[in-house]
């Protein structure tokens, strides 16, 4: 119960410090997309702050961080995969749901940072948007994150990789980096609970440009599920058991 509720705390500040630094940075990000950047940074770094203290879940990133123009292929399991990868790229930009454009403060800088919103089943025709924004000077080139499965997926749960990370990673041209998690050990789909614990987003390799998409998406759920099921067992949750 006493874990519960200093949860439910945690949540609601998460929140309400949300709205506080949206109203800070958005002058700043109206003139200069940088502003953007750096209210959602300085947002994510502070939730894994207080994430620390508050309910004792403390974050961690292995493997390099990508700092150039890249595809970051993730396993998505919580906000909290969003909230490590957010803080830790210099540019991150999403494929996003159209639905969200609308979400009060998160649509406005989603759309500030260079996020697309498209409708499901239309991926293709978001990415050749993004490129030709780059190629006009319109965005910034950063990294794209994508999340094969295409929604989040509980621990120990499977779900096909969707051919739609093929598409972007042969249309871009780019390296790929696979990003590997166990956060949904700890900080679930839905709910107030946050369990205590270490969670962990993992940088792998990257797959170089080039591969056929077959190739491509047989290496990287390979890649991303055996390193993701690692973590999980490390923080106590054997996803093949």
């Amino acid at each position: 119960m006493i874990q519960w509720l200093r949860s439910l705390v945690f949540v609601g500040q998460m929140y309400l410090m949300m709205a506080v630094l949206a109203v800070f940075f958005t002058p700043w990000a109206i003139v200069d997309r940088r502003g953007a950047f750096a209210g959602v940074h300085a947002y994510t770094r502070w939730v894994r702050w207080t994430a620390s203290w508050m309910v004792g879940l403390k974050t961690e990133v292995r493997g390099t961080p990508p700092q150039g123009e890249v595809l970051i292929a993730a396993k998505h399991q919580s906000f909290l995969d969003i909230i490590i990868i957010v803080s830790e790229v210099p540019r991150p930009k999403f494929i996003m749901k159209k639905q969200l454009r609308w979400a009060p403060i998160l649509g406005w800088y989603a759309l500030r940072i260079g996020c697309v919103p498209v409708d499901r089943g239309r991926r293709a025709q978001a990415i050749q948007q993004m490129m030709a924004g780059v190629k006009a000077g319109v965005q910034d080139p950063g990294q794209l994150i994508i999340y094969p499965q295409g929604t989040r997926v509980a621990p120990g749960v499977k779900i096909p990789y969707k051919i739609g990370t093929a598409i972007l990673y042969e249309q871009t041209g780019q390296p790929c980096v696979p990003a590997a998690t166990n956060v949904g050990v700890f900080w679930p789909r839905h709910g107030i609970y946050r369990k205590p614990g270490l969670a962990v987003v993992e940088f792998l390799e990257p797959i170089a440009p080039g591969k056929t998409s077959t190739a491509f998406m047989q290496e990287l759920e390979e890649r991303v599920e055996t390193a993701s099921n690692r973590l999980m067992k490390e923080a106590g949750f054997d996803a093949e058991g």
